[in-house]
């Protein structure tokens, strides 16, 4: 936090829209009306729906009171103002909070809207620094009106521009409706399918009436083997999940688009029900990453991430992933995207002619993948030995499968390792789970950790991560030669690491 500057001539403070108050009745009315209505069924079979409503509905309209009353202190007592050096947000009644940010020091400027604030035509606006320093880093608006959102974006973010004849300013790409198909095939289809029907039971606990869905579903199966109930369940399960992941694809994808602001920003809009904005500016990237899981790997798709500076996590938004700028789509599209988002003729992250890493590389990674597939078959064995006979046949068919199946894993990680320079950009390629592809500017790299274990000093490999203020931080280029990596890292970002090498 800063010292607030002296206001310019024609500087006023301004204040959120009022409409925030009808926001927070609403939410606290469904909140209320969430809690009240489980509370009120399960206290109606003691006394009555009359005498159940006259207990919760005055503790409903007290939190509903309360909260709006809270929100409109909090409207009277916030201000905002930004000036031609800084931007400044005052808010809170008995712990007063002044936060300024200096405007050269502002990197990002995103605009969400759920669907309660996309009909009052208002956003949220969080204003940052792309610091890891937690809100004091964060001005957020929340809301103001979308015109005025819209204003703040473009003067906040308004730079020199750097575009060039052969890379204008337009559109990157646009949603194609096609790609909902690769939603089924990511790891969000068994999760959901798990929290559906983990929220059955939930609900019908809420509900009381747990012990009867448990019986109705034991009455479905009652002349079925223990084995069809589980696959039958299983496969239920994955609908459920399948149906949720093409819903949520279409809540946080529809609408996409990706295009080139003047001033060198890049703007990734989506948003069915909830609309988000997020703007990354050009001068703070520092490549991209080619994101493929296993799944959408094997259908032939990508998606495209930013390895940017001053990228953070919307901590209201877990499941928001601010630095995505393409989601899964044929691997040929994303490689296409990436060398649009980077200006280049062809994408890095093709990785033609990477430099594969020594068979020493796949003993590692075959011993780690048969170890603990053999983890919970030993368990399996031990507790077959001391507890139940019954449980080495399940053993047996659990090496069956599990030995095979990492085998393959571990393979399949081997051939995924590669390392080369493109251009001005350094490649890694690792995974097979989720097998990753990042093109990162050699200028970008900031220093090199070198990292050897005893096995990997024994099989003559080394494991370098590539220092870098973007992303994650660190990349890095597992189980190489320590030779050949040691090169390797010397030419991509020469005078780094020659002074510590023994010629």
């Amino acid at each position: 936090m800063s010292t607030a500057a002296v206001p310019a001539p024609g500087e006023e403070w301004r204040k959120l829209d009022r409409r925030t108050l009808l926001v927070t009745t609403a939410v606290m009315s469904s909140v209320a009306t969430g809690a009240g209505v489980p509370t009120v069924v399960g206290l109606s079979g003691g006394m009555g729906v009359w005498r159940a409503l006259a207990w919760v509905l005055p503790a409903a309209l007290l939190l509903i009171v309360c909260g709006t009353g809270a929100d409109y202190v909090r409207w009277r007592r916030t201000r905002y103002r930004i000036g031609p050096d800084r931007a400044e947000l005052h808010t809170g009644l008995l712990l007063v909070k002044r936060r300024s940010l200096g405007r050269e020091r502002i990197r990002t400027v995103d605009l969400t809207a759920n669907l309660l604030l996309r009909i009052l035509g208002l956003v949220k606006v969080r204003i940052g620094t792309g610091e890891q320093t937690g809100g004091e880093s964060t001005l957020e608006l929340d809301p103001v009106t979308q015109a005025e959102g819209e204003r703040l974006r473009t003067e906040l973010l308004d730079r020199t521009s750097s575009a060039s004849e052969s890379h204008p300013d337009g559109m990157l790409a646009v949603l194609d409706p096609g790609w909902i198909r690769y939603a089924p095939v990511s790891f969000v289809a068994p999760l959901l399918g798990g929290a559906a029907a983990g929220g059955v039971m939930q609900v019908s606990e809420w509900f009381g009436v747990q012990n009867e869905v448990i019986d109705w579903i034991g009455d479905r199966f009652r002349d079925t083997s223990v084995l069809m109930i589980v696959v039958v369940l299983f496969a239920a399960a994955l609908l459920a999940g399948i149906v949720g992941s093409l819903g949520l694809w279409v809540e946080m994808w529809w609408n996409y688009r990706l295009e080139r602001e003047p001033g060198g920003t890049l703007r990734v809009r989506r948003g069915l029900l909830t609309s988000r904005s997020v703007s990354i500016e050009e001068r703070r990237l520092r490549g991209v990453e080619l994101v493929e899981p296993l799944g959408v790997r094997l259908v032939g798709a990508a998606r495209v991430d930013a390895v940017a500076t001053g990228i953070a996590q919307d901590d209201e938004d877990k499941h928001t992933d601010l630095k995505t700028l393409l989601p899964a789509a044929p691997k040929a599209t994303a490689d296409e995207v990436a060398a649009r988002v980077l200006r280049e003729t062809v994408s890095p992250t093709r990785a033609t002619g990477l430099v594969p890493h020594p068979v020493a590389a796949r003993g590692r990674r075959l011993r780690w993948a048969v170890g603990s597939a053999l983890v919970p078959v030993l368990v399996l064995v031990i507790l077959g030995v001391l507890v139940s006979d019954t449980l080495l046949p399940i053993a047996a068919g659990c090496a069956a499968v599990l030995l095979p199946v990492a085998v393959l894993l571990a393979l399949d990680a081997y051939r995924n390792l590669g390392h080369g320079l493109s251009g001005g950009y350094l490649v890694a390629r690792s995974g097979t789970v989720r097998r990753s592809t990042v093109a990162l500017q050699r200028g970008g790299v900031v220093g090199w950790t070198v990292k050897q274990s005893y096995f990997q000093r024994r099989a003559g490999l080394v494991t370098l991560l590539a220092t870098t203020a973007a992303g994650e931080g660190a990349y890095a280029v597992h189980d190489v030669g320590v030779g050949e990596g040691l090169a390797f890292a010397a030419e991509a970002v020469p005078g780094l690491l020659e002074p510590f090498l023994e010629r």
